[in-house]
């Protein structure tokens, strides 16, 4: 009888933890990145982050811009391509994304990062990239970037 309300305790308490760690990088409840285009990983608008099947970290969100996507197609991830197979629009500059976390860093490197909305950002990207970083790219209704 105890094992059996100790183990109901504890599935409770996961499932909470799971909905509560869909948090963004300031902190605070992750909020929607895009559903014009359709983005994230599993397709809901959001750069959400399960941690099982996600192994490409799929959770900085990031508005588009010609020289990223002219630097992901050089390293062989073309995002500007319609693909009718997989219902992938392509994406065109100013399309809101979830980019993996080691390609937005990669960019940022190459000084061709697209700029980042902090609020729809999850958190487990700060395991991948520093906030200063990501803030130095935070987008900006009128300026895309703050350098």
């Amino acid at each position: 009888m105890w094992l059996l309300i100790f183990t109901a305790f504890f599935l409770v308490v996961d499932v909470s933890i799971s909905k509560n760690e869909q948090i963004n990088v300031l902190g605070k409840r992750l909020k929607q990145c895009s559903t014009s285009p359709l983005t994230g990983y599993y397709r809901s608008g959001s750069c959400e982050w399960s941690g099982s099947h996600d192994y490409g970290v799929h959770t900085v969100c990031a508005q588009m811009t010609n020289q990223f996507l002219e630097f992901t197609r050089s390293r062989g991830n073309d995002l500007s391509t319609p693909h009718n197979s997989s219902q992938f629009p392509g994406l065109r500059q100013g399309d809101r994304w979830c980019l993996c976390a080691a390609r937005w860093k990669e960019a940022f490197l190459a000084k061709v990062a697209p700029p980042v909305l902090l609020q729809s950002t999850h958190r487990i990207t700060l395991q991948h990239v520093k906030l200063d970083d990501l803030q130095t790219y935070a987008y900006r209704n009128n300026t895309q970037r703050r350098f």
